[in-house]
């Protein structure tokens, strides 16, 4: 039996595992499909929320902590599995925020490098951008992550780990509890259904972590949230680093490949493709970059992300329970918060100093 079996194996549900078996505990991962397919690659991989000054201050304590301590997780894992999830810190421009004093003053207070920029600097450094930008917001401070290749790394780091255990296409069914102590989960795999025991549980299920918790405890209010990306891929670099505008951005990869996401659907757990968000895609990225306008979007695709109130995800204990534990709800923000997160709940979990103050993200 597990010191500790994780619901979830996206990327909050392996940093928590990799956490929790690097302090020595055994650990059960369960991922009722492929680890790391779910939001975890859907998403764009950029190492900070898309306008930070907007959200509360407690994304921001994670997203600090996440931010500093990104380039030293990627370079473990490139060590220990050959796996380069290709940090790149390309810095982000912001055009045309409404609300630019805002964002000063934000970074101001956040001790955080932005520069309110015109169009010399702003064509300078991205030649390729459409005419007629005057004015924008840079980070030069900002990367980006191939976060595939970070599933990828993470999921080879965890089976080389002789306390670690990953069972996927395990599909949880039932908690079994006496109250206020969960007993084990009850699982099916194949045609074969089994129960599964540990010490401690925790759900790290993204978008579904409010399902799974409301059969046995007060609803989670974690809902999913579609979003639509598309893939090009141009003949020559179009691009130096991260644009934003209006929402949507667009994402340079080092083998010259560029994401744009991306829409925001609230579509229950409805993960199909639309023509309107190809096109809407389509449209935003033309108006931002012109030369896209030759090539056709290579791939489309969509994920659900897990939105919890204000985009503060929940962690710690759940309510009523004395060994039931989730780290869900990070909205936008899943690769940008997941290692800060990971690191919290760990230090809950086991008794340390925790890394930020973890009143704010105590499940409800």
């Amino acid at each position: 039996m597990s010191d500790f079996l994780i619901v979830g194996g996206g990327v909050v549900g392996l940093l928590v595992a990799r956490e929790l078996a690097c302090s020595g505990a055994s650990v059960t991962v369960l991922e009722r499909g492929q680890c790391c397919r779910e939001a975890s690659w859907a998403g764009g991989g950029i190492v900070s929320p898309l306008y930070p000054w907007r959200y509360p201050d407690a994304v921001t304590a994670l997203a600090d902590w996440a931010q500093s301590f990104y380039p030293q997780l990627a370079a473990s894992l490139l060590q220990e599995t050959g796996i380069d999830p290709e940090l790149v810190q390309t810095g982000l421009l912001m055009l045309e925020a409404d609300d630019e004093p805002e964002a000063l003053a934000w970074a101001q207070r956040s001790a955080r490098p932005m520069l309110r920029v015109d169009s010399s600097f702003i064509y300078h450094h991205e030649a390729m951008l459409a005419e007629g930008f005057t004015r924008g917001l840079w980070m030069e401070d900002i990367a980006n992550i191939r976060n595939p290749r970070l599933g990828q790394a993470l999921i080879k780091s965890l089976q080389a780990m002789p306390a670690v255990t990953i069972l996927e296409q395990v599909e949880l069914i039932s908690i079994v509890d006496n109250g206020n102590h969960v007993q084990s989960l009850e699982v099916i795999s194949g045609l074969r259904k089994q129960k599964i025991s540990a010490n401690n549980y925790i759900i790290t299920a993204g978008a579904w972590s409010g399902s799974i918790l409301s059969k046995i405890a007060k609803p989670l209010l974690v809902v999913p949230v579609k979003g639509q990306m598309l893939l090009y891929k141009a003949e020559r670099p179009l691009l130096k680093g991260i644009v934003l505008k209006a929402g949507r951005y667009l994402i340079p990869r080092k083998d010259g490949h560029i994401l744009v996401g991306s829409t925001l659907e609230y579509s229950e757990f409805d993960k199909s493709t639309t023509d309107e968000a190809l096109q809407s895609l389509k449209g935003s990225a033309i108006e931002i970059l012109p030369e896209l306008r030759k090539y056709e979007p290579v791939q489309q695709w969509a994920g659900l992300r897990p939105s919890a109130p204000g985009g503060i995800p929940f962690v710690g204990i759940v309510p009523g329970y004395d060994n039931l534990y989730v780290n869900a709800g990070h909205f936008r923000n899943g690769l940008v918060l997941a290692p800060a997160s990971a690191r919290l709940l760990a230090d809950i979990l086991l008794g340390n100093t925790p890394v930020v103050d973890p009143a704010p993200y105590r499940p409800l």
